[in-house]
């Protein structure tokens, strides 16, 4: 069992970057083995313009086969969006937090027991958009 976990960041070391804002995000591979780095996604342009939900598009697209993003902080718009594509957004406690803290905490995880918030979010990337029709027709 895999899963890519994104980071919203400004200096790749913590989660300190509010999503909408974020220039950075590095996106990495866990599974129980462990992790490891995947690459880093660049954004540009004037991100801080609120009310200009254009500029999510872009990233929305770039995690589309991400079970989690991480972030400091995440608009409303924003966060029903990231759900909406069967993506997890999470809210750090403190910028302080570490990557790779977050990380060896989802491989331990991911080796033991995950929780039930964990298990949907991974059901819901397995499961293809074709399920997702039928369960919505049968709704």
């Amino acid at each position: 069992m895999t899963m890519k976990i994104a980071f919203s960041t400004n200096d790749r070391v913590h989660i300190n970057a509010h999503f909408g804002w974020a220039k950075i995000i590095d996106v990495y591979e866990v599974s129980q083995e462990g992790y490891k780095f995947l690459e880093t996604l660049r954004f540009d342009g004037n991100l801080q313009e609120d009310g200009n939900e254009d500029k999510l598009i872009p990233k929305l697209e770039a995690l589309a086969d991400c079970t989690i993003v991480y972030v400091s902080a995440i608009g409303g718009n924003a966060a029903a969006r990231l759900i909406k594509k069967g993506i997890t957004p999470i809210k750090v406690r403190t910028e302080q937090e570490q990557i790779t803290d977050i990380l060896e905490n989802l491989v331990l995880t991911l080796k033991g027991s995950p929780p039930p918030w964990l298990r949907k979010a991974l059901q819901q990337k397995s499961c293809s958009w074709e399920e997702e029709l039928d369960e919505e027709a049968t709704v």
